[in-house]
């Protein structure tokens, strides 16, 4: 194979040949499209790395997945479903289809209910039971029901009405429950409740204490419709728990859960941001696929990051990736990032269901930076990890204090330039190390990273952000050839789980027929959880 060819060529080179080599290289590897500026010249490539890269994206079929998926067709394969979260973003008048129906009217029309409900909350025309004002929004949902919405929480706080107090809960610990509503008066606070299905454990367990929580302070069945709504597709569920199914938001099976914060899912966040911040973060996720469907595979940044992934993780041996933003709204973001690429490409058998002879879906994890300076950085420079980094920035902040963003963007430039080229021995030396010290100060660099440069955080430029990582996981799941869409691995832990649950409760012993360690583990909790 030619890339690996290359690679043997290549792997021993050393940025700082690169550069030397050629004076131009950090304006020539970059690419500026839909208000991003990716500077990748930092990455231990050359051009014939990019060709060799973009004409294996070519024979495995990139380009036609990318129209497919725009044109509606079910590469979702093992659940026979199409894949069409640019639908949730396309403006109105669009046509995307789906077994022969338009459903970007659909889309607005679940858009405008949102921002009828949104305005009503916001303004303070929708009371709750006893007659008050809504002044906190709790969004119960796990997974893509819960990351995207905390996260696009935090990335637009600075949009955000902060009158209203917007909170989280989607782990079954009941602690999550509990401290969220320590300090919470029942008579202003609504619930959003966030489940397809209506039937997730996780979610339904924490709204059903959700519901007794209210009940317990207003003494009333008919407040649940006063401060509850859902997210979901089951109205009978909806309207058994007590919820007026108008006041259910719809979203679709052709919307996997980690690419669904653009949709109904969002709903916490346009009641936060309000209706207008949340549509100017639609046209950013629409503004980026745009250019990924039509920009040739050389000026396209989630082909190129994607590709370069790719490169790292089958070529290298790259096992992570770090995720480092310098931006402290977006401190969610690495975090959101783990779901959408780990669920999305942790597979080990191909479309076809053949196992695969190479690495998929690498880790992915991260800090904000300066934070993670005073952390990890150390392993990154002088640890035996090799680890490939994507540093995030923007040139305005939003916060503006003395020339605190002076020392941030400088931090962002020297990180890059120290991964990248390091110290030698000789430079070391020149300081007036002691030879004995030497060692211990010397940094290799060649550590490759990326860097995405954005004007301010805005809510259109969060949207460019996470469609520019939503389409690199496509381009990297497309050359591996598995699908990015499906999730079942999932699904047995919580399979095993349903069958555990009865046996922890009541008074006699069950007959239990698991492993020896699973079995003790259970006797164990059991003799150990009553005090």
């Amino acid at each position: 194979m030619a890339l690996a060819q290359h690679y043997q060529k290549l792997k021993d080179v050393h940025l700082r040949q690169l550069f030397a080599e050629d004076p131009a290289r950090g304006e020539r590897f970059t690419v500026e499209a839909a208000g991003l500026y990716l500077d990748y010249s930092k990455n231990r490539i050359t051009d014939e790395t990019l060709t060799l890269l973009q004409q294996l994206a070519r024979e495995c079929g990139v380009k036609e997945r990318i129209d497919a998926m725009f044109r509606g067709d079910k590469i979702n394969v093992s659940e026979n479903r199409a894949v069409l979260h640019v639908a949730l973003r396309a403006p109105r008048g669009a046509c995307i289809m789906h077994d022969g129906r338009n459903v970007v009217p659909d889309v607005h029309a679940v858009l405008d209910k949102m921002a009828d409900f949104s305005a009503r909350v916001r303004g303070g025309e929708w009371k709750g039971h006893t007659g008050k004002r809504i002044r906190n929004v709790i969004n119960i949902g796990i997974g893509g029901s819960d990351l995207g919405p905390v996260m696009a929480y935090g990335a637009l706080r600075y949009y955000s009405d902060r009158a209203m107090t917007v909170r989280f809960v989607s782990n079954v610990d009941g602690t999550d429950f509990a401290e969220a509503v320590r300090d919470l008066d029942a008579g202003e606070t609504l619930f959003i409740v966030s489940s397809k299905t209506f039937t997730t454990l996780e979610t339904m367990s924490n709204a059903h204490t959700a519901r007794s929580w209210l009940l317990a302070a207003l003494k009333d069945e008919s407040a649940i419709a006063k401060h509850f709504v859902a997210v979901s597709t089951n109205a009978p569920e909806v309207a058994q728990f007590g919820i007026d199914t108008a006041n259910m938001f719809e979203f679709w099976d052709w919307v996997g859960g980690r690419y669904s914060m653009d949709s109904a899912i969002g709903l916490s966040t346009m009641l936060a941001i309000g209706p207008d911040n949340f549509r100017a973060m639609l046209d950013g996720f629409h503004a980026m696929d745009e250019h990924f469907r039509s920009a040739p595979l050389e000026r396209n940044l989630p082909v190129l990051m994607g590709l370069l992934g790719v490169w790292y993780s089958d070529f290298f041996g790259a096992q992570t990736v770090a995720i480092l933003p310098y931006e402290q709204y977006l401190k969610r973001f690495p975090a959101y990032l783990q779901q959408l690429t780990m669920e999305s490409n942790g597979k080990h058998v191909t479309i076809d269901g053949v196992r695969v002879d190479y690495d998929t879906g690498p880790i992915y994890w991260g800090e904000p930076g300066t934070n993670g300076q005073h952390s990890f950085y150390q392993l990154i420079h002088q640890g035996t990890r090799f680890i490939p980094c994507d540093f995030i920035a923007f040139s305005r902040a939003l916060n503006p204090v003395g020339r605190h963003h002076d020392i941030l963007l400088a931090n962002v430039f020297a990180q890059t330039e120290a991964l990248a080229f390091g110290k030698t021995a000789a430079e070391v030396k020149a300081e007036g190390t002691p030879d004995w010290l030497v060692p211990h100060r010397l940094f290799e660099g060649n550590r490759p990273s990326n860097t995405l440069l954005l004007d301010t955080l805005t809510p259109a430029a969060l949207g460019k952000l996470v469609a520019l990582y939503e389409h690199s996981v496509f381009t990297q799941g497309t050359i591996w050839q598995i699908d990015s869409f499906d999730q079942w691995g999932v699904e047995l832990g919580k399979a095993l789980a349903q069958k555990i649950i009865p046996q922890l409760d009541g008074s006699s012993e069950p007959k239990l027929e698991h492993d020896s360690s699973t079995n003790a583990l259970i006797r164990r909790y059991r003799k150990t959880k009553e005090p």
